[in-house]
């Protein structure tokens, strides 16, 4: 017997998963923002510090949402009203990657790399909280 699948956008599993357990966005969202934060921390403790240190002081993590009018880079738009990044001065570009004039001194997506495992686990785990909170 053949297993048949079928793949659902986003905005689909979100409304089936709001129908089956209401506390699973609010938990999901609770577990994206510790995780922006926990990343904003690692990058800051890895990026560099400079003459006067305000870049690795303007490293942050919010709500995509909250800051409608920045920029953002290496991650696509979202709909999803809870999304999360981690946000610091426009320099970061020139520090990670480097410049005529300048070597890369790359802190952010490596940092990233080796924390998006542990992330994604987080994550998971607070939607099966939310489910285990709703079977009980």
């Amino acid at each position: 017997m053949a297993i048949k699948s079928k793949f659902l956008g986003r905005e689909a599993v979100m409304r089936k998963l709001n129908a089956m357990l209401p506390d699973a966005e609010r938990e999901l969202a609770e577990a994206q923002m510790e995780v922006a934060r926990e990343a904003a921390s690692r990058i800051e403790a890895r990026a560099p510090v400079g003459a006067t240190g305000d870049y690795k002081g303007s490293i942050e993590a919010d709500r995509i949402g909250n800051r409608p009018h920045q920029e953002l880079t290496g991650i696509r738009e979202t709909k999803d009203k809870n999304a999360t990044a981690v946000f610091a001065k426009f320099t970061w570009r020139f520090l990670e990657f480097g410049t005529v004039n300048m070597t890369a001194r790359p802190h952010i997506f490596p940092t990233w790399r080796a924390y998006r495992k542990t992330a994604r686990r987080k994550m998971a785990a607070a939607v099966n909280k939310a489910v285990r909170r709703a079977k009980s």
